[in-house]
C-alpha cells in the first residue's frame, strides 16, 4: 500500500532528472545558453549538477520499494 507514492515520486524524480539532463546536453550540443542571462559555465554545471540529483533521489526512491 505505501509502494504507490515511492513508484510516482521515483518517477517523477527520475524522469524529470533525465529530461533536465538531455535538455543541457542539447542546449550545449548547440552551443546555444541553457540559462539567459547566466554564465555559461555557472548554468551548465548547476543544471547537470540538480539533474543528477534528481535522477539520484528517483533511484533511490525505487530502492526504497
Amino acid at each position: 500500500m505505501e509502494n504507490g507514492p515511492a513508484i510516482f515520486t521515483g518517477t517523477a524524480f527520475a524522469l524529470f532528472g533525465a529530461g533536465l539532463l538531455w535538455w543541457t546536453g542539447a542546449r550545449v550540443l548547440h552551443r546555444a545558453p541553457v540559462a539567459y542571462g547566466v554564465s555559461p559555465v555557472a548554468s551548465f554545471a548547476l543544471a547537470t549538477l540538480f539533474g543528477v540529483v534528481f535522477v539520484g533521489l528517483g533511484v533511490w526512491c525505487f530502492g526504497r520499494i
